[in-house]
């Protein structure tokens, strides 16, 4: 027969099982080098910054995400 229990919970007893579902608030950090909020110990989305020092591999996304946004400004500019 398998998973069909076969005897029901009480509501309290279902309630309390979902007790620890709830959504928790992001615990946020603001950047030390542009200010922007982040999840703490991770390298900043926004200037590729992590405890103040520059990281390469994040530099060079953002650069080419600048790069990439740029050349859609352009292309949407002539209307193509």
């Amino acid at each position: 027969m398998g998973g069909t229990p076969t005897r029901h919970h009480t509501h309290s007893r279902r309630n309390k099982g979902r007790s620890h579902f709830a959504l928790k608030q992001k615990n946020l950090v603001s950047c030390t080098n542009c200010g922007t909020l982040i999840k703490p110990n991770t390298t900043c989305s926004n200037c590729g910054f992590y405890k103040g020092k520059p990281q390469a591999k994040i530099l060079k996304k953002i650069e080419r995400v600048q790069r990439r946004e740029k050349e859609k400004a352009t292309t949407r500019a002539q209307g193509k």
